[in-house]
């Protein structure tokens, strides 16, 4: 509940922005007896190392609590951007299966198309078979539909906006980016929110309208619900409130080598990483700390205050959602999972960028500083517009290679925690210093198997009279119960780059580059390439990987676009 001293004056928004007495649509069919609640939280461009749980210094407390009562997944993958990812994750398929491989840009392909296509379901739409109440909070970010925001007529459909695809209600974004003080296309339901109050942060505009489903669904339904709290942080712009900011000031003044060499004994300690595993070398793209002037490390620590600071407001906000669980006695019975959609991002902003997420202009009509150029302007306050860079996105990923973008394990590493105290046994995983940990190989398209299994939910042939693809996960429940998973292929693409795993190996390539081997056993933080040494299993992967992608509508890269976005 709002206090005084919260910085988000939260009452009176949410009172007109939510309108939470609006009647929600009744289930069509009544819950199996039993059936756990649903909650799933998804960060935003957040690296592998960058909460407590799985070595980070960031205040976690939190995520902390949910990892040390359930269950960590040390191997689990996202894709390597967000569009992709929210797609596999909302419809349990490859993401070009369900039109969306690449962005938002529809190129006339079926792999391309820039919006969810016809041929999936959504894990809301299933759920609500199954007698779910059914929310969202947060960044939506699979459809080109913005036509209000971008005055396009063509681009003005709702078919594929949250409520139109199995929510009974939506607060958040319906693009991927923007201000965290003044966010473009921020929507209630399916009517735009015109302007945002003074003392509006997104972070806590999102936390406080999952709680508030929560606790208006406990009142009103006699249902389980489903919870989709898809949060933006800690994706750029860094926009931080000052109290927050101030908690990690001088923290990383030491710089970005020193931070992945603590955060990568921390990991080895906790018993995530094997310390068989080297550290990977510091990108090539990443100078030395030293090797930077006076005032590029003072802005480059400012940077990664105003990174940890959403950070840890991010766990605050997820702090409130359990919070609203326990209050209403659901917590016991809810199945919460905590994921990263790709991999920490190394994006680099500047003057030159456009789209409908800037803000050129703060409400007050001050200027906007976008970019990273200017060293003399220190990033946090909403009249800047910035990202934290290479270095300290390789420090995010310790002790992985790349970034958001790639396939290789910084790009597609993702913390991942599991808490249900009905629903996880308590021999689940192994044993470790600060709780338990899965190794079982996942992967996003397991979610929708996993949501579907517990609910009791049938997956449909079809939707709207079309036939949809079976779900292309497993089910997870088994890991929960103590119980391997079996081994599968599984695959990534995304702009060229691409990785198959199979067993103990991954077959992995940027675009334009040879195909790199390496057995994740011996090597996860793939230092020593064997395709060399290992031509025919490299040409059992690569035919395993090339039978995938013409089965799901990927093509090459670039690919020849039929039509321009």
């Amino acid at each position: 509940m709002p206090t005084a001293s919260t910085p988000f004056l939260r009452s009176a928004p949410l009172a007109i922005l939510l309108a939470l007495g609006a009647a929600a649509c009744n289930p069509p069919e009544v819950a199996r007896p039993g059936a756990p609640d649903i909650v799933l939280i998804l960060a935003d461009d957040m690296g592998f190392s960058d909460i407590g749980a799985f070595g980070s210094e960031i205040e976690t407390p939190t995520l902390d609590r949910l990892a040390r009562e359930g269950l960590r997944f040390s191997e689990f993958r996202n894709t390597p951007r967000c569009v992709p990812t929210r797609a596999s994750l909302l419809t349990g398929q490859y993401p070009h299966r369900a039109g969306l491989g690449h962005m938002e840009g529809d190129w006339g392909l079926p792999g391309y198309a820039g919006d969810l296509n016809a041929e999936t379901v959504t894990v809301a739409e299933v759920l609500k078979t199954a007698g779910y109440r059914t929310y969202m909070a947060g960044k939506w970010h699979v459809t080109r539909q913005i036509g209000e925001w971008v005055a396009d007529s063509t681009r003005a459909s709702r078919h594929n906006w949250p409520i139109q695809r199995g929510f009974d209600r939506f607060y958040g974004t319906i693009t991927g980016a923007g201000s965290f003080f003044d966010p473009n296309t921020l929507t209630n339901d399916n009517e735009p929110v015109a302007t945002t109050p003074q003392g509006y942060y997104y972070t806590d505009a999102l936390s406080d309208s999952a709680a508030a489903f929560i606790r208006r669904h406990d009142k009103t339904a006699d249902a389980p619900l489903f919870l989709y709290a898809a949060y933006t942080a800690p994706h750029w712009p860094l926009h931080a409130l000052p109290e927050d900011i101030g908690k990690y000031r001088g923290r990383y003044d030491a710089g970005w080598d020193s931070l992945r060499a603590e955060r990568y004994r921390r990991l080895v300690s906790m018993g995530l990483i094997d310390a068989e595993w080297p550290l990977s070398e510091r990108d090539a793209d990443v100078p030395a700390w030293d090797s930077l002037s006076e005032e590029e490390r003072a802005w480059y620590a400012r940077a990664m205050e105003v990174y940890a600071a959403q950070v840890d407001r991010l766990d605050r906000g997820i702090g409130e959602i359990v919070r609203a669980l326990e209050e209403t006695g659901r917590l016991d019975n809810t199945l919460l999972v905590f994921l990263s959609d790709n991999g920490a991002c190394d994006e680099v902003l500047t003057d030159e960028w456009q789209g409908p997420f800037l803000r050129r202009q703060t409400r007050s009509g001050r200027k906007v500083a976008l970019g990273n150029d200017d060293k003399t302007v220190m990033p946090g306050p909403e009249e800047t517009f910035m990202s934290y860079g290479a270095g300290w996105a390789n420090a995010s990923n310790t002790p992985f290679r790349r970034f958001k973008h790639y396939t290789h394990e910084g790009g597609i590493a993702s913390p991942f925690v599991v808490h249900w105290p009905a629903g996880v046994a308590s021999g689940a995983g192994r044993e470790a210093p600060d709780g338990r940990i899965a190794d079982d190989r996942s992967q996003l398209i397991d979610l929708m198997a996993t949501f579907v299994d517990v609910s009791g939910a049938a997956y449909p042939a079809g939707r709207n009279g079309v036939a949809i693809a079976p779900m292309a996960g497993v089910s997870l429940a088994p890991v929960l119960r103590g119980e391997a998973l079996k081994e599968r292929p599984l695959f990534f693409e995304h702009e060229g780059n691409r990785a198959v795993f199979l067993g103990d190996w991954k077959l992995v390539a940027e675009h334009g580059q040879p195909w790199s081997l390496y057995r994740m056993s011996d090597d996860r933080t793939e230092a020593r390439d064997l395709a060399a040494s290992e031509p025919e299993r490299v040409a059992e992967l690569a035919a395993l990987y090339d039978a995938w992608a013409d089965a799901n509508y990927v093509r090459p890269w670039p690919v020849e676009r039929v039509r321009l976005p």
